[in-house]
């Protein structure tokens, strides 16, 4: 099950379900079955980057231009045939997604496996104006590839349909 199917079953639960912070808020009419808890704490960050996006200036017909546009300059400026020039647009989609919904965590616990560990072991990543992200090294590669697949999954649930085959690097 994905972030989007988490947060359907929440509402279709009767739960209203907001972010404040890197948090979570819950209201609903009774208390929430526990297995729908589980389900929404295992998707926490998933949801979380959803609802971060559907706060976004940025529309799905937004999204729609800024995609045909990549589109069609890679098929005219670098002669792509059209699947490959989709797919090109999709990735700067993808990464126009990430500049709009930087990620921050605390210095003191690393974002992708949570552990604390002493300064130096875990390093900030990013020059974002409102934090960094916190890691070991070795966590940057699988904590970017969750990154890029909460990015296309937010695209697509826009309606901009494409497969994030980009690179590891920012």
């Amino acid at each position: 099950m994905s972030a989007t199917e988490a947060l359907k079953a929440a509402r279709a639960a009767g739960i209203h379900v907001e972010i404040e912070g890197n948090d979570l808020l819950l209201a609903a009419a009774g208390p929430p079955p526990v297995p729908l808890l589980d389900l929404l704490s295992r998707h926490k960050t998933g949801i979380i980057m959803l609802l971060r996006q559907l706060r976004t200036a940025w529309s799905s017909e937004d999204w729609r231009s800024y995609f045909d546009e990549r589109a069609r300059t890679s098929k005219s400026e670098s002669g792509l045939p059209r699947p490959a020039a989709q797919a090109r647009a999709f990735q700067s989609c993808v990464i126009r997604w990430l500049e709009l919904h930087p990620a921050t965590s605390e210095p003191d616990r690393c974002a992708w496996c949570g552990t604390t560990d002493t300064p130096g072991n875990i390093v900030p990543f990013g020059a974002e104006p409102i934090g960094h992200v916190w890691l070991h090294h070795r966590c940057w590669e699988p904590w970017y590839g969750q990154r890029r697949a909460q990015a296309a999954e937010a695209l697509r649930c826009l309606g901009i349909i494409g497969e994030d085959t980009g690179s590891k690097q920012p």
